[in-house]
């Protein structure tokens, strides 16, 4: 039951954080709705006065489909709108769809004659000064259908690259600028986000590239397309040695493996493992703590709740957050004991603890005794796992995608009409490729575009000191398409193979 006390100034928070609409200002401080409230907690996390109080009473059903784990009375929601109580049972409340009902909305290519170019644009030239047609235009036939594919060597200004690097640890916040080491340190992006075990670093960009120095980071980006290894700094963060296809090098130490995934992850993962090894199990992580016998696998697997309290936020039942650093698993922690709140933790005599990170890179053993926790030699069984943990882990590795934005040159080359080209390729009436590659389109307006570096052509993108890319770029399509949005029908020349 979600309780207001005397605390609450009526800021709020809570009314608009609250999923299922149970909690409105009243005159004197925030009411609860509890025929609506499923106590899932959401309120307590962002009020600034301590004012909102969560004491789980089962009055309802408890879902168990997620670690909130919502109480839900009888034709009640849960927090996600989701699942529902119906008579006692928790049910899904949409049923599932099938392919054919979304077919439309996922846009597949209608033809599929079209979906493989007729050639690259690997070697083909370009349309500067942007009003001459590509420099090959050329027609095939693909299972009866006559195919068109327009190539050029695009020069795109509106471009950079995102650096994924698969390490588990901490390099530096999201929004951190990134320098290159170039002549001193010289801006070039920033820290985008964090993907379950992977960094991913934007570099360069129109408008970095057409900055004071935009030379330097474009001359960066094309060394990481080349394969060269060169090297970023994050602002309070890491300095990295990046090489595509390699190990990321991390303040002079050379990464090894990723994370299978995150702290509770790793616990749900390997739960019956866990439970033979110690009484309780700890996986540090900067994203998320797993602590086992709270946790709702260790939970399902009928263990009893150890006592142990961590010095950490809890997020829920099992699942905590500690601040990052370049400790265990990315956190802040470098001796593990740490985590565990001595003060507050009821502990019985003899209980052993297995502190681990999600890479298994670090571990310890302990057996409480005398009130305190002594570390001891792992047994067989602990080392065992170890080496299967390590063993389902992935090497940690360099890759990189192209962002780009075809514009007037590339699409001119292709038509007098160029929002035409744009409308076909959004309704995937022409398929565009990068020297043969499928990138992803972004929505929206104009021809955005994310491609895999590893799928195109090694040496086949090329920078120019503008600064620019110079760019394969593939537009296929039916001969009927190529007609109906005015591309230079005179330019086009048989394939022979």
């Amino acid at each position: 039951m979600i309780y207001i006390n005397d605390n609450c100034k009526k800021c709020g928070n809570c009314e608009e954080i609250c999923l299922v609409d149970a909690i409105k200002i009243g005159d004197k401080r925030a009411e609860i709705d509890s025929s609506k409230c499923v106590e899932c907690g959401a309120c307590v996390k962002v009020c600034k006065f301590n004012a909102i109080e969560l004491k789980k009473i089962i009055e309802g059903v408890v879902c168990e489909n997620c670690p909130i784990q919502c109480i839900i009375k009888e034709q009640g929601i849960g927090a996600c709108q989701r699942y529902k109580n119906e008579n006692g049972e928790i049910k899904r409340i949409r049923r599932v769809v099938s392919y054919e009902e979304i077919e439309s909305i996922v846009r597949e290519i209608n033809t599929p004659e079209i979906d493989k170019p007729l050639i690259t644009g690997i070697g083909a030239g370009t349309t500067y000064p942007d009003f001459k047609p590509s420099p090959l235009i050329v027609k095939g036939l693909v299972n009866g259908v006559d195919v068109v594919t327009v190539v050029t060597e695009a020069p795109l200004s509106y471009s950079g690259i995102t650096l994924k690097i698969d390490t588990d640890r901490f390099i530096g916040n999201e929004g951190k600028k990134v320098y290159i080491i170039s002549k001193g340190k010289k801006y070039a992006g920033h820290v985008c986000r964090e993907e379950y075990g992977s960094k991913m670093i934007s570099i360069g960009g129109v408008n970095i590239l057409t900055g004071k120095d935009g030379l330097w980071v474009a001359k960066f980006i094309f060394d990481i397309l080349r394969g060269k290894r060169r090297k970023i700094v994050v602002e309070d963060g890491a300095e990295i040695e990046v090489k595509l296809n390699e190990a990321p090098v991390i303040n002079g130490e050379k990464d090894k493996i990723m994370r299978i995934g995150c702290g509770s992850a790793t616990l749900g993962l390997f739960a019956p493992y866990l439970k033979e090894l110690a009484d309780e199990v700890i996986v540090l992580d900067g994203h998320i703590v797993g602590l086992l016998t709270e946790h709702a696998a260790g939970r399902a697997l009928g263990l009893k709740y150890s006592g142990i309290k961590l010095n950490a936020f809890k997020s829920t039942p099992g699942r905590y957050f500690v601040e990052k650093g370049d400790g265990w698993g990315g956190t802040n922690i470098k001796d593990p004991l740490k985590i565990v709140n001595m003060a507050d933790s009821d502990l019985d005599e003899g209980l052993t603890l297995l502190i681990l990170d999600t890479t298994a890179t670090n571990y310890a053993f302990y057996k409480f005794e005398k009130g305190e926790f002594k570390e001891v030699e792992p047994t067989d069984k602990i080392k065992n796992f170890i080496k299967l943990m390590r063993e389902n882990c992935e090497k940690s590795k360099v890759t990189a995608t192209f962002s780009g934005g075809v514009g007037g040159s590339a699409r001119a080359g292709v038509t007098k009409n160029p929002i035409k080209l744009t409308q076909a390729v959004h309704s995937n009436d022409v398929r565009l490729t990068i020297g043969g590659a499928k990138p992803f389109i972004y929505p929206g307006g104009g021809i955005n575009f994310i491609v895999d570096l590893n799928k195109v052509l090694h040496g086949s993108i090329y920078l120019s000191p503008t600064p620019s890319f110079i760019v394969p770029v593939e537009f296929t399509m039916t001969e009927k398409t190529f007609k109906e949005i005015g591309g230079h029908i005179d330019y086009v020349v048989e394939l022979r193979r």
